[in-house]
């Protein structure tokens, strides 16, 4: 039957997984650093946290062997342990929308109205391999440098007003950013379509684009 004692001990130890991610700003750095490495300084400004709260919340994610660090002079980066932590952090969010109500709400609220048009990863390649569509990655300049879908053009949310005369308007645009839980798509389509264009975004981003082991290009734009 096995040592009880023993038996306790693993699942006390695997408990120190879920232990870490029982927060939601932590839950909100891996989605950050799920789209690229990055440092302290930067999770910290992204994620509206102080130095000091950020490096401890890393520091628990570390320990769980969660994410690992570069060094860099002074400056250290962090960066996932591997896909299988993405994949396990997506799996996470997506238990909590399905079987609690309350995340659900907390989702919608925050995405605003189901008011924009959507399409799947598949139909975006069938209308990228038609020239029918224009992609656009509006998450900053820094996570598209460290991967986005191949001929996507790089246009931040904040820039995209500016910018609008650079996209054509005879094919649709469509807009992607981190993931299901990212508001910058569901933005960059309303204000498109207020503009006049023809504008859909991809369902969820980037961070499931990589966990189907779809193409992916990195360098600035």
């Amino acid at each position: 039957m096995g040592d009880p004692a023993r038996r306790a001990e693993l699942y006390d130890a695997l408990a120190q997984t879920g232990k870490a991610l029982s927060s939601g700003k932590r839950l909100e750095l891996l989605d950050l650093l799920a789209q690229g490495e990055r440092s302290v300084d930067a999770l910290a400004k992204t994620a509206g946290l102080g130095l000091t709260t950020a490096s401890a919340h890393l520091q628990t994610l570390k320990q769980a062997g969660l994410v690992t660090t570069r060094r860099e002079g002074v400056r250290i980066h962090y960066r996932l342990a591997g896909d299988d932590v993405a994949a396990l952090s997506t799996l996470l969010q997506h238990v909590a929308r399905t079987r609690r109500a309350a995340a659900d709400r907390a989702r919608t609220a925050y995405l605003g109205p189901d008011d924009t048009e959507h399409l799947t990863r598949e139909q975006l390649l069938e209308r990228v391999r038609a020239g029918t569509a224009t992609v656009i990655d509006v998450r900053p300049a820094e996570e598209y440098a460290a991967g986005h879908i191949p001929g996507a053009l790089s246009v931040p949310l904040d820039q995209l007003e500016a910018r609008l005369p650079e996209l054509p308007d005879d094919v649709e645009v469509v807009a992607y950013c981190r993931g299901a839980n990212c508001v910058l798509a569901h933005d960059a389509v309303r204000l498109l379509t207020t503009r006049g264009r023809r504008a859909v975004r991809l369902v969820d981003g980037m961070l499931e684009w990589r966990l189907d082991a779809l193409p992916v290009e990195s360098g600035a734009a």
